[in-house]
């Protein structure tokens, strides 16, 4: 049985971490390479650095900052955000990457993953999903395509959590890993930062309907969400931001509670 693993990620926006409420209201959190030394020191066991605006804005990724948080790290450390181009992931893995997150530019290039994964190798393909659950009737062709329960369906957003694409979670997780991807990270936008828990329901459909890891994320506030999400919900990982970066919990308590509860993580 493969350890389960517990990520922080970080935020950036202007070269500070930052951390809203459902994609919105962000507030500032720190500098990224004194939070990725904090993380580092913590154990662990990789690090998520997500430049939230590029994609959005239309720019490349703030290298210098990920060259800095890279010299810093010694754990796996994945890098998103304006990402659009097998050479920007290039680039972004020779400052010091080990994997690449790509979201809008998957949606709207979905090839890019087929390209990304043959040239560096699954492992380094990690897609994001940004995901909301909807009641209106979706893109499907008829009622045997509605997920189960049919009373609504899970949409995938791009942009930052702007712009809604009409592309059903499930569906697009299922054609990303047919594609190459590697991993599949996971973000909640109805549970995002307002520490209630993960949603375990869209966790557990996502890591049903696909054979790689998936990482949940969106909602940790207290150490029994992550026991929830990596059991009940199926994922492999957890990743945390704001209860992390306010020092409301570190990794250590994390790992701890896991262990004292019967689920295998690395030390």
């Amino acid at each position: 049985m493969l350890a389960k693993r517990i990520i922080p990620c970080l935020d950036v926006h202007a070269g500070r971490v930052v951390k809203g409420v459902q994609f919105v209201n962000l507030r500032d959190a720190g500098d990224p390479v004194e939070q990725a030394q904090v993380y580092d020191r913590e154990r662990a066991d990789e690090l998520v650095f997500l430049d939230i605006t590029a994609s959005h804005e239309g720019r490349d990724i703030m290298l210098n900052i990920v060259r800095r948080v890279a010299d810093t790290v010694f754990i796996p450390f994945t890098v998103g955000g304006g990402i659009r181009t097998v050479d920007d992931m290039r680039i972004i893995l020779r400052a010091g990457a080990d994997k690449i997150s790509v979201n809008t530019a998957a949606v709207e290039n979905p090839h890019i993953i087929n390209e990304g994964a043959e040239r560096f190798g699954t492992q380094c393909i990690v897609v994001a999903i940004d995901a909301k659950w909807e009641t209106s009737a979706g893109p499907f062709d008829s009622a045997q395509d509605r997920p189960e329960g049919g009373d609504g369906w899970w949409q995938t957003y791009t942009h930052g959590g702007r712009k809604p694409r009409g592309l059903d979670a499930l569906k697009w997780a299922k054609e990303a890993e047919a594609r190459g991807a590697g991993e599949i990270l996971l973000t909640s936008m109805d549970t995002d930062g307002t520490q209630n828990g993960y949603n375990l329901d869209l966790t557990r459909a996502v890591s049903d309907a696909v054979s790689i890891p998936v990482i949940a994320s969106g909602g940790a506030g207290r150490l029994e969400h992550f026991h929830a999400a990596l059991t009940e919900g199926g994922a492999q990982a957890a990743l945390a931001a704001s209860l992390f970066h306010y020092r409301q919990l570190s990794v250590g308590d994390v790992k701890e509670y896991l262990r004292e509860h019967g689920v295998l993580v690395r030390p």
